[in-house]
């Protein structure tokens, strides 16, 4: 007999009393325990005696193993075309911001060396200022959240935090904003983000889950300095589709079907086997879609691929672009993009962290996406190419984003503010924010040590950067400038 058949009869009462005491049930796997024998909380509080939020503040160390600038890229360069790397590491070279971008497994290697609290969640790994954006959900609407997720891991929350506040400072250095404005935007991030850590820690679950949302952003943020350039930006995305695409990018063959025209180096031709591999690929990506998306795609018929160039740090990898017209010869674009191992998972055992056994890089990136977004694009999935594994999306989908390096210096703050907010919601949903806003606290004891090291670590990187362009002008390393 179980537990629940051993009830004594005379437990048994009337439907209109009040009842025995309930047996208690035993807990399941993939659910919490009991609800009120925990208090996470309180947990976070009793974490600051270890890590004082204050320790935050502090930079990483020189260390003798660091490896220099030059080094640092060269080495994220293994495994990329070797054609397209001068590229990069021309377009990293741009700017001390352009650097943070295309080196987020250098500051992984600084971060493991700070202090850390342990407490783990599904991170974006690249939460730069840049990296945030508005993108087209199922219905059409526009959203806005974080948009890349090449890095994506389970690691600690302070390491997405730390880097977004640092890009802000340097964000706003480049568009001449002075140190005050710059420290403040870092500094207003970090305070976003606990006040709104905050708000979801008190929020009924469900309520949580989907709290905040994009048209209360601007408010919830007191953002209303940036609500112009959020129109703009919106107005520019519900053009950026696979048609417009498509119309510049292909021209019309006889039989009325379309391909891809070179533009080179960002977009071109590839040989027929390249191609035909990259189609077959397709194959594969179905299965990992959610079988109602599967009569949507039967009704295009696949045109063309060509490759396309991308991003900073992304350039290099292999990354192509997929011509679908459906009956009327209206086009979708899919992007099928090559995912390399997150430059974060040499770095998280310094931390305390397993680096996990990862069996499909796509695989990790797509479902870090899922994690964190509160709606993604009904066509992610992944697939693999002539053994290497690769993320596909739709292409154009309605993006935009606000480049944070043109921003006026009363939109900094508040855009740090609002990326702060989007953080902490992204975080929420796979850490219990009861634990991450009791260790934040209600004071700005956090705030104000992230602003600090915000602006030491941009010191670095623009020391940093300044080695780099040091290196191509000695011709320690190749660059392609102004593509």
């Amino acid at each position: 007999m179980t537990e629940l058949d051993t009830a004594a009869p005379e437990q048994h009462t009337r439907a209109d009393s009040p009842g025995p005491i309930p047996h208690r049930l035993p807990h399941v796997p993939g659910f919490a325990h009991r609800a009120g024998e925990e208090s996470p909380k309180r947990t976070g509080k009793e974490l600051r005696t270890r890590v004082p939020r204050s320790a935050h503040a502090q930079e990483a160390p020189d260390a003798d193993s660091r490896p220099d600038a030059v080094t640092a890229v060269e080495e994220s360069n293994h495994g990329r075309l070797p054609e397209l790397t001068p590229i990069r590491v021309g377009r990293m070279a741009a700017t001390p911001f352009a650097f943070l971008r295309g080196s987020a497994g250098l500051m992984a290697y600084d971060l493991a060396r700070t202090p850390a609290t342990g407490i783990g969640a599904q991170i974006c790994g690249d939460a730069h200022a840049a990296n945030f954006g508005l993108y087209g959900d199922a219905r059409g609407e526009l959203v806005i959240d974080l948009n890349d997720f090449d890095e994506t891991v389970h690691g600690p929350w302070e390491w997405d935090l730390k880097r977004l506040a640092t890009s802000l400072v340097l964000a706003g250095r480049e568009a001449g904003a002075s140190e005050d404005v710059c420290r403040a935007a870092a500094h207003d991030s970090a305070g976003a983000y606990r006040r709104t850590m905050r708000l979801l820690a008190k929020l009924p679950v469900l309520d949580a889950w989907n709290a905040i949302a994009d048209e209360e952003l601007v408010s919830h943020t007191d953002a209303h300095d940036l609500l112009g350039t959020l129109e703009r930006v919106e107005e520019k995305a519900r053009n950026n589709t696979s048609g417009r695409f498509a119309a510049r990018s292909t021209e019309t063959l006889a039989d009325g079907s379309r391909r891809f025209v070179d533009a080179p180096p960002v977009l071109r031709r590839i040989p027929g086997v390249e191609a035909a591999a990259v189609a077959q690929s397709l194959g594969e990506y179905l299965t990992t879609l959610s079988e109602d998306r599967l009569p949507l795609l039967a009704r295009y018929a696949i045109q063309d691929v060509a490759f396309r160039v991308v991003g900073t740090g992304s350039v290099g990898t292999r990354s192509y672009v997929v011509l679908l017209q459906d009956h009327r010869g209206e086009p979708l674009v899919l992007q099928i993009k090559e995912a390399r191992p997150s430059t974060l998972l040499p770095h998280l055992p310094t931390v305390g962290f397993k680096a996990p056994d990862v069996p499909h890089e796509g695989r990790r990136v797509v479902l870090g996406q899922k994690r964190m977004q509160v709606v993604s694009d009904i066509l992610l999935g992944w697939t693999t190419v002539d053994g290497r594994p690769f993320q596909v999306r739709q292409f154009r989908n309605r993006k935009g984003s606000v480049d944070p390096a043109a921003l006026a210096a009363d939109q900094i703050d508040d855009y740090g503010r609002m990326t702060g907010a989007l953080l902490a919601r992204a975080h929420a949903h796979s850490a219990d924010p009861r634990l991450i806003a009791g260790y934040c606290g209600k004071n700005e004891e956090l705030d104000e040590a992230i602003a600090g090291f915000a602006v030491s670590y941009a010191d670095r990187t623009e020391a940093d950067h300044a080695r780099l362009v040091s290196g191509i002008r000695e011709g320690r390393i190749e660059a392609e400038l102004g593509v």
